[in-house]
């Protein structure tokens, strides 16, 4: 076999699927025979078309949340072996093979074998978590409850911490409740929101606010909900251009702004070796939050859901 198949995107709103040749791995490097992929919110902005990319994409791009298993080893590599479970930190996974460098893997346990695992998508959760810092018995508001909304909330919890879920879906607040928010809270009325924020919290406002969706009225809305000396985590995805920051309330109530975004790719490596460990442990199960499955030939079936956001809708993942 010296051939794949790989999904392309052509243009805006255009994908295809194509034969290419078959990779082989360089020095250092392994291939990898994909399982799957997940389909990421930053994909949106190639599938819509910005003015700065260049179609075609690259056969591949911009899937970077894959996993399956190594079929080929580049020469230098000895702690890795064909057949072995891995996640792997690459940017070509809508495709039915790719290439990553050996330390861009992660070798997965046997207890995660019928699993799937976005590695990158569970390794970014894990790294906000972090960043985040929380302590048992603070409070925390999770502005926006998709799917990075979702893993937040379960580590929030499984760290002691009193978790506030906001979201306009009640599909995404049902999903908070079973992943341990105390509080769900819905996102169509700020006013209430904040107000029944300070009755939960004595009026103080929440020692910890993320905000998750990437857009201007969450950010709003996350700043407001901090308290004094707080700690406001930007975790969502803003690529849709500038912000405005309400600076007089940063400043006024001394506030600890937080860009959880890495571009370390050691540090995303570290953070699926974390997730891979927590849900081995079982103190993280994100199945319910696979909610969609597409083919490869699929791909652009795929990012329209992503786009449109139907009810029970969280997490697509590609298939293979």
């Amino acid at each position: 076999m010296n051939s794949m198949q790989a999904a392309v995107l052509e243009g805006p709103l255009r994908a295809s699927l194509r034969k290419i040749v078959l990779p082989e791995p360089k020095a250092g490097e392994v291939r990898v025979r994909l399982e799957g992929c997940g389909v990421c919110g930053s994909n949106l902005a190639p599938w819509e078309g910005r003015p700065w990319f260049n179609y075609p994409f690259e056969p591949g791009k911009p899937g970077h949340e894959g996993w399956g298993r190594i079929d080929e080893v580049g020469s230098g590599v000895t702690e890795l072996q064909r057949g072995e479970r891995v996640a792997l930190l690459s940017y070509r996974a809508f495709a039915e093979f790719d290439i990553a460098r050996a330390d861009a893997v992660v070798p997965l346990p046997p207890s995660l074998s019928a699993k799937p695992f976005p590695g990158e998508a569970l390794g970014c959760a894990m790294n906000v978590f972090r960043r985040c810092q929380l302590q048992p018995g603070e409070s925390v508001a999770i502005v926006g409850i998709g799917f990075l909304g979702a893993v937040l909330t379960a580590l929030a919890k499984g760290a002691g911490a009193h978790v506030v879920a906001i979201s306009r879906r009640g599909f995404a607040l049902e999903i908070a409740r079973l992943f341990g928010a105390h509080q769900r809270l819905s996102m169509e009325d700020s006013v209430s929101v904040i107000e029944s924020v300070r009755r939960i919290t004595d009026g103080r406002g929440c020692d910890c606010v993320i905000e998750a969706v990437g857009q201007q009225e969450a950010l709003d809305l996350a700043t407001e909900l901090t308290r004094e000396r707080g700690r406001l985590v930007i975790a969502g995805y803003h690529q849709d251009g500038p912000r405005t920051v309400n600076m007089q309330l940063w400043n006024w109530r001394g506030l600890d702004v937080i860009n959880a975004h890495e571009r370390d790719a050691n540090v995303y490596i570290a953070g699926m070796k974390e997730a891979a460990a927590a849900i081995e442990r079982g103190d993280l199960d994100p199945t319910p939050l696979y909610t969609h499955e597409f083919g490869l030939d699929q791909i652009g079936d795929a990012f329209t859901t992503m786009k449109e956001r139907p009810n029970g809708f969280l997490k697509a993942l590609v298939r293979l």
